[in-house]
C-alpha cells in the first residue's frame, strides 16, 4: 500500500480548506486534526471522512466561519453554542476551555450544543492527557443503533472517551456503544474483510460478521448487548441535559449525509467538556426546542415539589 508523508497529507488538506474559504490558522488546525487521525490508524474518521466534510460545507450545513460562544457559566460548568461550526474545531476549542477551567477549579466541564460531527473522539482525550489532565468526553448521535432486542434504530452509538495521563504513557479509551463503529464497518467492507466477531444482524435477523450485510440492515449490535444499549441511553440523557440540546429522539433523521453516523441535527457531546452535534434546519430546531421545553415543564411538574431543585454535571478532572 502506498504511503504518504504526514506533512504532505496535512499540507494538501490545508490547501483544500483554504480554497473553501477557511481562515489560515483554522485551516491548519482542522487539517492537522484530520491528518493526525489517519496517521494514528483511524482512517475511517480521518482522510476517509474528509470528502463528506467538504460536502457538508458546500451544502451550508457547516459554517466554516463560526466559532463557539459561551452562553452560560455556573462555577466550573459552562454551556457553549457551537453555531454550526466545524465539529472538530468546536470540540478542540471546548476541550481547551475545559482544561482552563480545570486549572482554575481542579475540575472543569464544557457542554457544547449546535455543532457538527467531532470526527475522532479520541483526539480530545489525547488533547487532555497532553495537558496533564484526565479527560472524559462523549457525544450523542442521530438514531443509528437498535436498542437490545429491538429491530429499528432508536438510540445512538454515542462514542465515549476516557483518557488518563501517566508517567509511563497515557491510557486513552475511545469507543462507540456499538460493537463496531459505522466507520469501522465501512473500513472492513472497503478492505473486503469480515469482522473478527459478530457485529450486527443481517436482513434475516441473524448475527453476522459481514460488514456490508450490517450496513444494509442498519441493525448494529450494541456493545455488551443490553449493557451497551443502556449506557448509550444514559450518555444521551446526560449530554442533552448538560448542553441543553437535543436528545437522539429529537434529532431529525432526514440528513443530506446518508451516513448513519453522519452529522446529527443538534446533538450534544460531553468532553470534560460536554458538547453536541449540529443543528440541521432552523424549523426542525424550533420544533425540537419546543418539544424539549414542553417535556421539561411536564417533568418539573411531576418530579419537583415546591422548593426542590436538582443539578447534573459532567466532569473533566485532574
Amino acid at each position: 500500500m502506498p504511503r504518504v508523508a504526514f506533512e504532505e497529507m496535512r499540507n494538501v488538506l490545508t490547501r483544500a480548506l483554504l480554497k473553501l474559504g477557511f481562515e489560515p490558522a483554522r485551516a491548519q488546525l482542522c487539517a492537522r486534526l484530520f491528518a493526525e487521525t489517519s496517521r494514528d490508524g483511524v482512517g475511517s474518521h480521518g482522510i476517509n471522512r474528509f470528502s463528506r466534510f467538504v460536502e457538508q460545507i458546500k451544502k451550508g450545513v457547516v459554517d466554516i466561519h463560526a466559532s463557539p460562544e459561551r452562553v452560560l457559566r455556573a462555577g466550573a460548568l459552562e454551556r457553549w453554542d457551537g453555531r454550526r461550526g466545524p465539529g472538530n474545531l468546536n470540540a478542540h476549542a471546548c476541550m481547551e476551555r475545559a482544561i482552563a477551567l480545570c486549572r482554575e477549579n481542579g475540575i472543569g466541564c464544557v457542554a457544547l450544543a449546535n455543532t457538527n460531527h467531532w470526527m475522532r473522539g479520541g483526539t480530545y482525550g489525547w488533547q487532555a492527557v497532553d495537558a496533564g489532565v484526565i479527560g472524559i468526553c462523549w457525544t450523542n448521535t442521530m438514531a443509528n443503533l437498535p436498542p437490545w432486542g429491538a429491530r429499528k434504530a432508536r438510540i445512538g452509538n454515542n462514542p465515549l472517551v476516557i483518557a488518563v495521563p501517566r508517567a509511563e504513557g497515557p491510557v486513552v479509551l475511545d469507543m462507540a456503544m456499538s460493537q463496531f463503529s459505522i466507520g469501522a464497518l465501512q473500513s472492513y467492507r472497503m478492505r473486503g474483510e469480515e469482522l473478527p466477531v459478530d457485529g450486527g444482524f443481517d436482513a434475516d435477523g441473524k448475527l453476522t460478521r459481514d460488514p456490508a450485510a450490517i450496513e444494509a440492515s442498519r441493525r448494529l449490535l450494541p456493545m455488551g448487548y443490553w449493557k451497551g444499549s443502556g449506557l448509550a441511553v444514559v450518555l444521551d440523557l446526560l449530554a442533552a441535559i448538560l448542553s441543553g440540546g437535543a436528545a437522539t429522539c429529537d434529532i431529525p433523521a432526514h440528513r443530506g449525509d446518508a451516513d448513519l453516523a453522519g452529522l446529527s441535527g443538534d446533538r450534544p457531546h460531553v468532553s470534560g467538556c460536554s458538547r453536541r452535534g449540529e443543528r440541521s434546519e432552523q424549523q426542525d430546531c424550533r420544533v425540537a426546542s419546543r418539544r424539549r421545553r414542553q417535556r421539561d415543564r411536564a417533568l418539573s411538574r411531576r418530579a419537583c415539589p415546591p422548593g426542590a431543585a436538582g443539578e447534573s454535571a459532567a466532569r473533566h478532572s485532574r
